[in-house]
């Protein structure tokens, strides 16, 4: 009998592997092609929720064929981790060879997660926001507001960034991560429209909340605006969704599954979903004046179109730890 092995990637691992966010993003996009022409299998994500409240474990596989990937990921959230100097986001990763189901790797997936949800925005914002967008607001300055400002950093000319968090500590993080990596100004704000109204993009990546703070009002998001709703609509009150011209959403079958559960429950109609605007089914922007909304959930495909280029470099770099299966 032979003797199966997996790869273990640590987050340490992952990392090192140095894949950088212009190629998670065209990683991304094709997985999002592929998923527009059909050719992704990809049942809603099922979940616990230990503790209720915000709390969820979900449970996300895919399969991309044109990518030569399935698998899995196991994927935590739970808000009150912060308080404990824990992260927010936390889980693992199991990548199976399509050919024969065994298990290649498991790898932790909390550096995954944070860049294929900003890759994900920017496969959105290329379709749906102004190429020639410069002023960007991130309300919400965690990983995920890292992530979201770097990818969107890679497709538009991004020179200013306006920074908001309700924790002081987590803008001056942000802007000094963001001024190093990127180069580009970061100007803290204290007033929450002011991360919104003047500027092009906008992303809110807050805690996911089935009970929306509604920080952002009517009026707020400018003519010719784009936003990503990396935190579900828990920033947005509904008469300030309702103002924009297009909503979009990564999935809509998983949308409809998550207002079925209580969330989303006062939002304009979907006009497209991420797959069928990249196979360019739907139209995005078509206008400088609109105002769009791209509500990407977080798929398992955006996991697993990066999964397979991690373990195939992983191996060639001699990263990782082999274990017996």
């Amino acid at each position: 009998m032979n003797e199966h092995k997996i790869l273990y990637l640590s987050q340490a691992d992952v990392v090192s592997i140095g894949l950088d966010m212009a190629a998670v993003i065209e990683l991304v996009e094709t997985a999002f092609a592929e998923k527009g022409h059909g050719r992704v299998e990809m049942p809603p994500k099922p979940g616990i929720h230990p503790g209720g409240s915000d709390n969820f474990i979900h449970a996300m596989p895919a399969y991309i064929p044109g990518l030569h990937s399935a698998g899995i990921k196991w994927v935590g959230g739970f808000p009150g981790n912060m308080k404990k100097g824990l992260p927010y986001i936390t889980g693992l990763l199991i990548l199976n060879d399509p050919e024969t189901g065994i298990p290649l790797a498991v790898m932790d997936c909390q550096w995954i997660t944070g860049m294929r949800t900003g890759a994900a925005t920017a496969v959105a914002a290329k379709r749906l926001a102004r190429p020639d967008s410069t002023k960007l607001g991130i309300l919400g300055c965690g990983v995920q507001g890292l992530t979201n400002t770097e990818a969107l950093h890679v497709l538009f000319p991004i020179d200013e960034v306006f920074a908001y968090d309700v924790h002081a500590p987590a803008v001056e993080k942000f802007s000094q991560i963001v001024a190093e990596r990127l180069g580009v100004r970061v100007t803290a704000v204290s007033n929450p429209q002011e991360a919104v109204t003047g500027c092009d993009l906008v992303v809110t990546a807050g805690p996911i909340l089935k009970q929306p703070h509604q920080t952002i009002k009517a009026g707020w998001l400018d003519q010719g605006a784009f936003a990503s709703l990396v935190d579900f609509d828990s920033y947005w009150e509904p008469a300030a969704m309702k103002e924009v011209d297009k909503f979009c959403t990564d999935d809509l079958s998983q949308f409809e599954y998550y207002q079925s559960v209580g969330y989303f429950q006062d939002v304009p109609p979907v006009h497209a979903d991420l797959g069928e605007l990249v196979a360019n089914l739907k139209p995005g922007r078509e206008t400088a004046v609109e105002r769009t909304i791209a509500c990407n959930l977080g798929l398992a495909l955006d996991d697993m179109a990066v999964a397979p280029t991690l373990y195939h470099r992983a191996v060639d770099m001699g990263i990782g730890t082999w274990l017996p299966l």
